[in-house]
């Protein structure tokens, strides 16, 4: 009789699990789909996200996306910020506090792209030219240069996107993500030296995922459950980012899939740190960022790292 009842409970709480339906979960990127993107889309693809109980819905943005208002205001339920716009964020909005959860990653990807008959050494080579610079000057990075370099001889001009202008000029150096503009600018015959940002000392963590605090406290469980499918999902595709690859390109036909393989492939010393678990973060780091905001005159608060991202 025991043996009887003992199978039935199990055959019950079987069905119950079988019959559980993954959770809807939303998350806004703030670009298309790229290689940036790849671990959440290869947990998409290969039902990793499923398999912890999420059914993920991703939405691509473009430039000037403002996930970080979409989170505050309740309109996706997790979103793709940086860590100075979470900092920024606070700043501005205390009451819907936007909280990190998962760095991809660990070096900022931010550069700052010439050509290689320049010649240049470093950024600041390239702030001291009597060239062109397109760059968003009002982005913290830029401040961040500018203040370390002083008032830049080179002309400075808007970012419009692109290579174009670029591949045009011998004289026009641009900002960039070491993933896309100089794959795209030697593909259309120019040669590229590029600076990471992250090497002159600003390196905010960046494609971070983010939450609301409110999701956090109502929802932890979910919260814990997305962050473990995230990092099971980026060690995927990491590990073979092919099928992804091929999945994004698909998606966004302004890239060809050769493009895809070469920018997954550059990106993995940076979000991979030898001895560190995908996707963490520090307070160093983060206390770091919030002194450099406040040196630049960017912020009027000092959030405490543990108010800015789950440990």
């Amino acid at each position: 009789m025991k043996s009887v009842l003992a199978s039935l409970l199990i055959l019950t709480s079987l069905t119950t699990f079988a019959n559980t339906k993954p959770e809807a979960v939303s998350l806004a990127l703030n670009w298309k789909a790229e290689p940036e993107f790849g671990g959440f889309y290869a947990g998409q693809l290969d039902k990793t996200y499923e398999k912890h109980g999420i059914n993920l819905t991703i939405t691509e943005g473009g430039s000037g996306t403002p996930t970080v208002q979409m989170l505050a205001n309740g309109k996706t339920d997790f979103a793709i910020v940086s860590a100075d716009e979470i900092i920024l964020s606070q700043d501005r909005n205390s009451k819907n506090k936007i909280i990190g959860l998962f760095a991809v990653y660990q070096t900022s990807p931010y550069i700052i792209m010439t050509h290689a008959e320049k010649n240049f050494k470093n950024i600041k080579d390239v702030f001291e030219s009597q060239g062109t610079l397109s760059i968003q000057s009002g982005l913290p990075y830029y401040q961040y240069l500018a203040n370390k370099f002083g008032k830049p001889k080179v002309n400075i001009v808007p970012y419009l996107g692109g290579v174009t202008n670029f591949v045009n000029d011998k004289n026009f150096s641009q900002q960039g993500f070491i993933t896309t503009e100089p794959l795209s600018a030697e593909k259309a015959g120019a040669k590229v030296k590029s600076f990471l940002i992250a090497d002159e000392g600003f390196n905010p963590y960046l494609v971070v995922l983010a939450a609301r605090e409110e999701t956090i406290k109502k929802n932890p469980e979910l919260v814990k459950k997305m962050i473990t499918a995230t990092r099971e999902s980026w060690a995927n595709y990491l590990h073979d980012a092919k099928a992804t690859n091929k999945h994004m390109a698909s998606l966004n036909k302004a890239l060809d899939l050769a493009t895809f393989d070469k920018a997954a492939d550059i990106q993995k010393p940076l979000i991979e740190v030898k001895g560190e678990v995908l996707g963490s973060m520090t307070d160093e780091r983060w206390t770091t960022l919030v002194k450099q905001l406040k040196d630049l005159k960017q912020i009027k608060s000092s959030p405490k790292a543990s108010d800015l991202y789950l440990k």
